[in-house]
């Protein structure tokens, strides 16, 4: 992933209120059941860091997150990176309500080039895991738990 490639853009509309999704994506009881299973502690407040590892065959990932900024049930940022790797990103999480349903739109901006020889760094990888995050398992946690 590299700043001269497009933002990763991911977009979900959802058959539910802005405080549900809001929930699902900050609160993490929430958080552990459709994301990442490890998460230690999540709270959607400026400042807030939590670090934690996803182990893949070949490496560890240490994950290393920091909330940048929080306007409730409307944007998160998280800045995203991974200690012992170069590279910097920003998450944005930005929802809007129309019609009784609510936008979730993901965007990943890339501010420090990632290493692409590695593959999980390469834009590919980075598309299909935010794809899979929002469009699988969010989308199922919310539909097992919210729908009827």
């Amino acid at each position: 992933m590299k700043t001269t490639q497009p933002n990763v853009i991911v977009i979900q509309t959802f058959h539910l209120p802005k405080a549900v999704v809001w929930k699902a994506i900050t609160n993490h009881n929430h958080m552990v059941e459709w994301f990442f299973h490890n998460i230690p502690d999540f709270k959607a407040e400026v400042g807030f860091k939590t670090a934690f590892n996803v182990k893949v065959p070949s490496r560890d990932f240490m994950h290393l997150w920091e909330i940048k900024e929080v306007l409730p049930e409307e944007k998160i940022v998280y800045n995203w990176k991974y200690k012992g790797f170069e590279g910097d990103s920003f998450v944005t999480f930005q929802l809007n309500a129309f019609n009784n349903k609510t936008k979730l739109t993901v965007t990943v901006e890339i501010v420090e080039d990632f290493d692409d020889t590695i593959p999980e760094f390469k834009l590919e990888s980075c598309e299909q895991g935010w794809n899979y995050f929002i469009k699988d398992s969010l989308v199922s946690y919310l539909e097992e738990n919210y729908n009827s």
